[in-house]
């Protein structure tokens, strides 16, 4: 299993990318976040997803060229249409813009539509942590938990992150799907043969499985029982009534090669803390809450576990596995088929 240091990994996954017909800047953003997801420890997030998104612009799934715009604008509220393309710089522009308007009117929200997988959530919201204001990013994803009491999926497994950012500290980070286990983890352990936990997933027949190919041909489980499948059905309207994107239903799998262009919808929300009660305000009731967490020495802040594993990849490099890597080199020498 080859190690590579963040920029030869970033410089190799933006060569493959652009190998199978993404644009320069469309490749270049989807490779960052990409590394920057294997070196935060979320490896099924990270350039796992190189030969999918490959395959995906080879066979019309994904627009390569396409050029992300805003196409409606009103006081703090965007819309930025991501043309089918790659999901990062779309949203990429979606967050710039949020910041942007937070710092005019207090508030910035971006939708993106027409918009793809866009990775690991709480990545978009680094940038908004690093600006001062607090965020939130949702995104939904092709159809994998039913509605509660259903047996059809309906909605994705639809991430919610957000980030909170104090005054002398790294920001609070936080990243979750809304199924009981990403699906991204069951993919891999799919492509690994391995088991998943019971409680993760049941098969096409609606009956509890660790087989990972068979949840994958199956339903997820949400996290938390009617409660996730409620936030679940609030994310899918977010993401898609307020921006047009296309429902979980109505966006092919992401695990087949095959498919309709998913037109998937992301929704980003920026604050300024010193619109509200004032930034003193906010950092003096952040930290507050936050010694109270420590005291209790078993709780870890979320997204510590995360800069501390970046941290480690800047001086040690990345594993890649040898197939990921293989497949990953032939796309950038032009040699996939």
């Amino acid at each position: 299993m080859p190690t590579l240091s963040i920029d030869e990994l970033t410089e190799l996954a933006t060569r493959a990318l652009q190998g199978a017909g993404a644009s320069p800047g469309a490749a270049a953003a989807a490779a960052r976040a990409l590394v920057t997801a294997d070196a935060q420890g979320l490896g099924s997030h990270g350039v796992s997803r190189v030969p999918q998104y490959a395959t995906f612009l080879r066979n019309g799934r994904t627009v390569g060229d396409a050029r992300p715009e805003i196409v409606r604008s009103r006081g703090g509220a965007v819309l930025v249409d991501a043309g089918c393309g790659m999901a990062y710089e779309a949203c990429t522009l979606a967050v710039q813009t949020a910041i942007a308007r937070a710092g005019e009117h207090g508030i910035g929200c971006a939708g993106v539509t027409n918009s793809n997988h866009f990775g690991a959530a709480a990545i978009h919201l680094e940038a908004v942590g690093n600006a001062g204001m607090v965020g939130l990013a949702f995104s939904n994803s092709p159809a994998a938990m039913p509605a509660w009491n259903g047996r059809t999926p309906l909605f994705g497994t639809n991430p919610i992150a957000a980030v909170f950012p104090r005054r002398a500290a790294e920001p609070l980070l936080i990243d979750l799907a809304l199924s009981e286990a990403a699906r991204g983890k069951i993919m891999l352990a799919a492509k690994e043969g391995k088991p998943i936990p019971e409680g993760w997933a049941v098969d096409s027949e609606g009956r509890p499985t660790t087989d990972a190919k068979a949840a994958l041909a199956g339903s997820m489980l949400p996290a938390g029982g009617v409660k996730g499948a409620m936030l679940a059905l609030t994310v899918e309207l977010l993401c898609c009534a307020l921006t047009g994107a296309a429902f979980g239903f109505e966006a092919d799998s992401f695990f087949t090669d095959a498919g309709n262009r998913p037109r998937l919808g992301q929704l980003f929300l920026v604050i300024d803390p010193g619109a509200l009660a004032g930034e003193d305000t906010y950092f003096a009731r952040l930290d507050t809450l936050v010694e109270m967490m420590l005291r209790d020495h078993e709780v870890r802040l979320p997204g510590d576990r995360r800069r501390g594993l970046a941290r480690n990849a800047q001086s040690d490099g990345i594993q890649v596995p040898d197939a990921v890597f293989r497949q990953m080199q032939a796309l950038a020498d032009g040699d996939a088929a």
